[in-house]
């Protein structure tokens, strides 16, 4: 039974972009040519990113990664180039647009800062602020990207919450203290070791609910 004087919304809501709120494995699958390709692609620049620590160069790290996967280093142009194609996913602006006026509304994500803006644009969104790796100096799950959009929010980890879209999420924002909905729409496995969610669901729909203290 839903608690009669539910908790207010946190003071800010921070997500991941490529994963949580945009639907990058379908373009990345597109550009490699098939889904078993594109998979594969991703996943290694998923390693990549979260394991490099220090920035370099996000484009760099997705060549990289289809190097390492036998794709022809093209595809990391095409990405780019198609880049303002990344879609949506089904019920992400819904999400965004109930907890609009709300709370602030945030963006950490690990790419460039030119990639970061192009693609938070894909929202109909006034964003409060959008970090990215570049910006921060680190590639998540380091602390300092969830930082650094703390301290530009003015707000404690302890009065925010997170969306996250990749497991590897979850050693970040337990280093910070953000508690967090894992939005795993893909049905990826939680990396060895990670901390669990304090809620994993395979789509947006129970975000409002548990941020209000009901989940479902």
């Amino acid at each position: 039974m839903p608690s009669p004087n539910p908790p207010a919304p946190p003071k800010a809501v921070l997500f991941d972009l490529l994963t949580a709120l945009l639907d990058s494995w379908s373009l990345w699958t597109r550009v490699a040519g098939s889904e078993a390709a594109g998979r594969v692609w991703r996943a290694e620049y998923l390693r990549l990113t979260y394991g490099c620590g220090a920035y370099v160069p996000y484009e760099d790290l997705v060549r990289t990664a289809a190097r390492t996967t036998g794709l022809p280093e093209k595809v990391a142009d095409a990405l780019e180039t198609r880049w303002h194609e990344l879609p949506v996913w089904n019920g992400a602006q819904a999400a965004l647009d109930a907890l609009k006026g709300r709370t602030k509304l945030a963006v950490v994500t690990n790419c460039s800062v030119r990639l970061g803006i192009q693609a938070s644009e894909r929202l109909k969104m006034r964003w409060d602020c959008v970090v990215t790796a570049e910006e921060a100096g680190f590639y998540k799950p380091d602390p300092r990207p969830y930082r650094l959009a703390l301290a530009k929010l003015g707000i404690e980890a302890r009065d925010a919450a997170f969306v996250a879209g990749s497991g590897y999420d979850l050693f970040g924002t337990s280093a910070v203290g953000l508690r967090t909905y894992w939005h795993n729409r893909v049905g990826l496995a939680r990396p060895d070791g990670a901390p669990q969610a304090a809620l994993e669901r395979p789509t947006l729909g129970g975000l409002l609910p548990w941020l209000e203290g009901h989940p479902t």
